[in-house]
């Protein structure tokens, strides 16, 4: 029986029994900012179970897509070493929201595996919960399974919670024993042995519980059930594979594999495990980018990263250094793209952005080898045996190689590793993350933690009000309190209350005055000092005192302009995600009075057609002067209604929602128009890279919009007087075209001009222990044309080492090569690097051919003379 006919066959069955068929919920949850992946079927009906939402169903079945890697859930370490452990996987499942418990579960799944999968009964057992006696009567006295196949076991391996508090319940496990083939072969080998003779097959939970923080359970007035089987398992069980690898789920994939890395599948335990590692790897990484998320060095990019990196150091054990991981993305489409139609849809982004990180990876890789064959050379200088941990640790950390790659490269070179040291260094880092985490706080000086400390109850005004009657509750200078601030000084002004916006979320602080009985001060900035509004002054009449009676006023043209920036990028986010896809994801930003600025995540540099139409549909918004709506409201509210919300940020349990009424919805804590068409206009001013996936957007609007268009048009109208043309953009082609040809020519000439010398050149050659050295030096000729020349010289002088050199444009420019005939005497890259270090230049490169550069002439001329020095030696 084919994978597709099991998980067909597993559907209908439900359907059949008045079960909702319900699409698998994204790998990446939408609307639970605290779960990295989704790990199980229950995941989409989380809500449902805790009673926070209701379905227009009871029953539901469904085959959802999992990842168990990284998080509280992980299986990634053990992929490859075991037959059944995978990244990602499918969970067959059916669900019971207060209708049907433990009977019909029961009765369902057995019927199930018996009659329509056909199992043997008598190789079936089942577990349950040790004091679960209603499981066990059913099982043995109306399904008839013999009492002693039914395992009591205790709350770790039968007892299932969603967390330590909440909705929990007894389990019972359907398992099969594979035989003493797939066992350990130990005497006490039985159900809960770690081997893969009784396989857990299905795992049923009656959710019958609630459990509240002191342990206590009481019964659940509706109880419910929770099933998962995984696809694997069943479909190696059923065609009578040994591991899930040899089913036709992976099939296809490591037969791709062994093609293109020219290895065999089931001869060798130590490639096999390389393969199944590539398979199961490339079906996580191709379901996770289809998704949108695309790898870094944080959050659920940095798993992926860690993902296809673990499968390239496996390709690199396969004895193959060339890029190939993403040509595997093809036979997952081919098992798995009809019934997950995002991945043949994305196929084009997916293969792109695992190549260039397979690209980037291989770099850090031979820079990396560059860095540890220096630390060998050092180590060998010492004697010493043993790779250190401080420099395990930076080939780690600063180019991103897996521990079991650099510990296959000391052992290659009959290396101990520090281990101790390295784990030592990887702590320390660990203790940086964490002081950097609390860096804000431990910045933070006594005088703000006495002032937060206090009975000082602040608040904020500014989402409503532009100025407010209000005290100073304290004033401080130079981290100290004081009492008074006099004109000319600066110092922070804490007030009771305030219309001024502290900056926050990427939107900067308010400007504005305050003003006393005594004295008047400008308010430069607003910032947020231990969660405080600290409004940072410059007194420009009298003074201002303590406990002073005062009215605080913005600046409000400046927090319309910021308003309309920040409307702005809602509506930019929204058209981004509309144009490139549900992908994208906000990445940082900046909301200032004249520009925005918007990161997001996204691998492709974008078109001027996207551009066009991203500016466009935001233009229309503001055109159509949607009303913009901010509500307060849980957070657990919000996600159901689908707003944005960021897995990397951490939000209260109340929230404040910011909608634009039809389109756009985000939680969001800034200061907004009442309309969009505030916004007046909205013009894109640049789009580019600001880090690997990471693109950023900057705009203008309003009266800046206005002015950068009148900017542009101004210099369109100078190109045009320059050029004496109507039509400017047809002139600057027809010169650029000119400019060109004529361009071509003069780099005909320059090599027309080299060939002609080329016999003289030669003649200059000098013989030095039957090899011809070559040194030359010229004035203004570029690297191609040296290039052109050190290759026909190759050609016309054997064996040789040849030095062809220039000064352009104030530097030196010198190229190296060496004959194979004579590379097993002389190494161009190290050639070069010892003449570009004798006058204070670089270089370096192959052993046949290296390119570098030195300060300016003069340098040139000790660069030959070094040059003849070392062919002399």
């Amino acid at each position: 029986m084919q994978s597709s006919e099991i998980r067909n066959l597993f559907l209908e069955y439900f359907v059949s029994h008045g079960h909702e068929l319900v699409k698998s919920s994204p790998l990446i949850p939408k609307d639970d900012p605290s779960l990295l992946f989704t790990n199980a079927g229950m995941v989409q009906f989380k809500r449902v179970f805790l009673g926070e939402e209701q379905k227009p169903y009871s029953r539901a079945t469904s085959c959802q897509k999992c990842m168990r890697a990284g998080g509280k859930h992980s299986d990634l370490e053990n992929v490859g070493f075991t037959a059944r452990h995978h990244t990602f996987f499918e969970m067959l499942g059916n669900f019971s929201f207060g209708d049907y418990f433990k009977r019909e579960a029961i009765v369902f799944a057995w019927e199930l595996l018996t009659e329509h999968f056909k199992l043997p009964k008598e190789k079936l057992w089942v577990s349950i919960y040790k004091d679960d006696d209603e499981a066990a009567y059913i099982w043995e006295k109306e399904i008839g399974i013999p009492s002693d196949k039914i395992v009591r076991l205790g709350e770790k391996d039968n007892f299932w919670q969603m967390g330590d508090t909440g909705p929990c319940g007894p389990c019972s496990e359907i398992i099969i024993d594979q035989g003493e083939d797939f066992g350990c072969g130990k005497p006490d080998c039985s159900v809960g042995c770690d081997c893969d003779r009784f396989l857990e097959l299905w795992n049923l939970v009656f959710m019958q519980y609630n459990k509240d923080e002191e342990g206590k359970l009481t019964a659940l007035p509706k109880p419910s059930i929770d099933t998962g089987m995984g696809l694997e398992r069943i479909t190696a069980v059923l065609q009578g594979k040994k591991t899930n690898f040899d089913t036709d789920l992976f099939q296809p994939i490591i037969s791709e594999v062994c093609s293109v890395l020219n290895v065999s599948y089931g001869k060798e335990r130590k490639t096999d495990i390389s393969i199944k590692v590539i398979a199961d790897h490339i079906r996580a990484s191709t379901f996770l980018i289809a998704e949108g998320l695309i790898p870094s060095n944080e959050g659920r990019g940095y798993v992926l990263r860690r993902i296809i990196r673990r499968a390239l150091r496996h390709i690199k054990l396969l004895q193959y250094d060339r890029v190939a991981f993403y040509k595997f993305v093809e036979p997952v489409i081919v098992t798995l793209g009809t019934v997950y139609p995002e991945i043949v849809s994305e196929r084009k982004r997916i293969e792109k952005v695992i190549k260039v990180e397979e690209e980037r990876f291989l770099r850090s890789l031979e820079r990396a080898q560059q860095i540890f064959d220096g630390i060998l050379e050092n180590l060998k200088k010492s004697g010493s045996k043993v790779l250190p941990g401080e420099e395990i640790f930076r080939l780690y950390d600063t180019f991103g190689l897996p521990f079991d790659l650099i510990k296959e490269m000391a052992e290659d070179s009959c290396l101990e590793l520090d281990e101790i040291g390295f784990h030592r260094q990887l702590n320390k880092q660990r203790e940086r993350a964490r002081a950097a985490s609390k860096a804000q706080e431990i910045g933070v000086d006594e005088v703000y933690k006495e002032l937060r400390s206090g009975a000082y109850e602040f608040k904020f005004t500014g989402y409503t009000d532009y100025e407010a009657e209000t005290n100073i509750h304290s004033i401080v200078k130079n981290g100290k309190t004081v009492k008074i601030l006099e004109k000319g000084e600066e110092g922070e002004v804490f007030l009771y209350e305030t219309p001024f916006y502290a900056e926050s979320g990427g939107q900067v602080g308010d400007t504005g005055i305050i003003i006393s009985g005594s004295g008047k001060a400008e308010v430069f900035d607003t910032k947020k000092i231990a969660g405080l509004h600290c409004h940072k002054v410059r007194v420009i009449e009298g003074n201002i005192t303590e406990g002073d009676k005062v009215f605080a006023k913005i600046d409000i043209e400046r927090r319309k302009a910021i308003a309309r920036n920040h409307t702005a990028t809602h509506l930019l986010h929204t058209a981004l995600r509309a144009v490139l896809g549900e992908h994208v994801k906000q990445a940082g930003s900046l909301v200032a009075p004249d520009r925005l600025r918007f990161d997001f995540t996204h691998f492709d540099a974008l078109s001027d057609t996207e551009l066009q139409e991203i500016e466009s549909i935001v233009n229309e918004k503001i055109v159509e002067n949607l009303p913009v709506i901010v509500e307060i409201k849980s957070l657990n509210e919000a996600l159901n209604e689908g707003v944005i919300a960021l897995f990397e940020d951490k939000y209260e349990d109340t929230v404040r929602v910011v909608k634009i009424l039809g389109f756009s919805k985000e939680l969001c804590g800034g200061t907004h128009c009442k309309s969009t068409g505030e916004i007046g206009s909205f013009y894109i001013v640049s789009e580019g890279s600001v880090a690997s996936g990471i693109r950023r957007v900057e705009a203008v609007t309003g009266l800046h919009a206005f002015e950068y268009a009148n900017r542009y048009r101004e210099q369109i109208r100078n190109i045009s007087q320059i050029l004496k043309s109507a039509e400017p953009v047809q002139a600057v082609e027809r010169l650029i075209s000119e400019l060109k040809a004529k361009q071509q020519e003069i780099e005909a000439l320059k090599e027309k001009l080299i060939s002609q010398n080329i016999d003289e050149f030669v003649k200059q050659a000098r013989e030095i222990d039957g090899v011809k050295a070559l040194a030359i030096k010229l004035e203004g000729v570029d690297t191609k044309s040296l290039r052109t020349l050190s290759d026909k010289l190759r050609e016309r002088l054997h064996p040789a080492v040849i030095l062809v050199a220039s000064k352009t444009d104030g530097q030196g420019i010198l190229l190296l090569s060496v004959t194979k005939d004579a590379t097993a005497k002389y190494d161009a890259g190290k050639l070069l690097k010892n003449i570009t270090q004798a006058v204070g230049g670089k270089g370096g490169g192959r052993a046949d051919s290296a390119q570098g550069g030195c300060p300016d002439a003069a340098s040139i001329d000790k660069a030959v003379e070094v040059f003849y020095e070392l062919i002399k030696k």
